[in-house]
């Protein structure tokens, strides 16, 4: 990977800066941010995924499905893994290094306009700033249609400024319950502020309690709902490049969603060119021998389904060891607990983010809820991956998992600082 040029640089120096306003709920400063930027959001058309797990996956799918269809297409995606730049894809292609920064230096003096409206202390956050980045990209690269993943929940977060036609609602589970809600229900209700009046949900597999809300959200908008069920994810008995059970589904959702926006269903020849698709940090290999995977599954539903794939991945390979980094918002108790019963051995370690819980706080917590594997602990990242490759051996495999930040460490160049905080 080539070493990133000086205003890249930059522009990755600004947006970490604004990390540090945290997140602050509210419309008002990306409209005002928007219209500084002669409002790009409008000179494409879209479809919004939100949801707990899968809507990265579903993001890239459906934009690779629509440009098989012979659209110009575009994704804008988050989290990142090592640079801001992965965030937006134009056609299933990485946007350069050049043309990221040309749109943070753009978006930065947008920025400055705006902020002196704003009241003392109210500033453009980074999620914000990334979002009209991807936003003034997309359009200035004349995509026709661009699939876009919410942040975090859906009626505050910056992307629910788009008046999509469609909308996918991947899966719904506890999940930052400070902002959203204590309820499935309630975090149904803040993802479901997407759907647009007239337009079609395509809904995944949810609880009752989040499919009811669904249901009352779509009768009061007049929108149309279209469930997609678990035995729906097969692609025509092909095999996706993705791996994982999981993605069988998340690709069934893109499917259905693109069918929706284009009015018809789509050729058997543009679904098996987006068969094609991989997803970055999930399932991904890294080595062989032994075989090295990483997977960015941060939460128990997430870490459940990377589990419940293993034997389809890894086959009958043994001992199989997990790295495993949380940060200190998850329920690290539940997904250790899942990650015991399913592994011989967790090296417990702790990621390059100032919430990553300490490798001793989870080697004891595993202890309690994971007593039947082997627990050991490793100081960073690298380390706790090379310790694993050794207790693998060359006929098993090791799984790094448990927070983004794990896996963005481990895939970042050597000496590379990093992009996440």
């Amino acid at each position: 990977m080539p070493l990133p040029s000086p205003d890249y640089r930059e522009a990755e120096r600004w947006l970490l800066s604004r990390e540090l306003f945290g997140m602050r709920f509210g419309l008002d400063r990306m409209r005002r941010l928007l219209t500084v930027l002669g409002s790009p959001q409008r000179a494409f058309r879209t479809i919004h995924i939100v949801g707990t797990n899968g809507k990265s996956s579903v993001t890239r799918f459906a934009s690779a499905l629509l440009a098989a269809e012979g659209l110009r297409a575009g994704a804008y995606t988050s989290p990142h893994l090592v640079r801001f730049g992965e965030r937006i894809q134009i056609e299933g292609r990485e946007i350069d290094d050049a043309t990221f920064a040309g749109a943070v230096a753009r978006v930065r003096r947008a920025t400055a306009i705006v902020e002196r409206s704003l009241d003392e202390g109210d500033r453009v956050t980074q999620f914000e700033a990334l979002t009209a980045v991807a936003f003034l990209v997309l359009a200035e690269a004349r995509v026709e249609v661009a699939a876009i993943e919410a942040g975090l929940g859906g009626r505050f977060d910056a992307t629910n400024v788009i008046d999509s036609e469609v909308q996918v609602l991947t899966s719904v589970g506890l999940e930052h319950t400070r902002w959203l809600g204590p309820t499935v229900a309630d975090i149904a209700r803040e993802k479901l502020d997407v759907v647009r009046p007239g337009a079609t949900l395509v809904c995944g597999p949810v609880p009752p309690e989040a499919g009811a809300v669904a249901e009352r959200v779509c009768r009061e908008r007049r929108a149309r709902l279209v469930p997609v069920g678990e035995g729906e994810g097969d692609v025509d008995g092909r095999e996706l490049a993705a791996r994982g059970r999981f993605q069988r589904l998340n690709f069934a959702l893109a499917r259905r969603a693109v069918a929706c926006f284009l009015g018809r269903p789509l050729s058997a020849l543009a679904v098996r060119r987006a068969a094609r698709t991989t997803v970055p940090g999930r399932l991904e290999q890294i080595g062989e021998r032994p075989l090295t995977i990483v997977d960015v599954a941060h939460n128990p539903d997430a870490v459940r389904a990377l589990c419940a794939s293993l034997d389809e991945v890894l086959a009958d390979r043994r001992p199989r060891v997990a790295v495993v980094a949380i940060l200190d918002d998850k329920d690290a108790a539940a997904m250790l607990r899942e990650l015991g019963a399913a592994f011989d051995v967790l090296v417990v370690t702790r990621a390059t983010n100032l919430r990553s819980l300490p490798a001793a706080t989870l080697d004891t917590l595993a202890a309690k809820v994971a007593p039947a594997a082997r627990r050991e602990t490793a100081v960073d990242a690298h380390s706790a991956l090379a310790r694993a490759r050794e207790l693998a051996g060359a006929d098993g495999c090791v799984v790094a998992t448990g927070s983004i930040y794990l896996v963005g460490d481990l895939l970042r160049p050597p000496g590379a600082p990093p992009s996440m905080l």
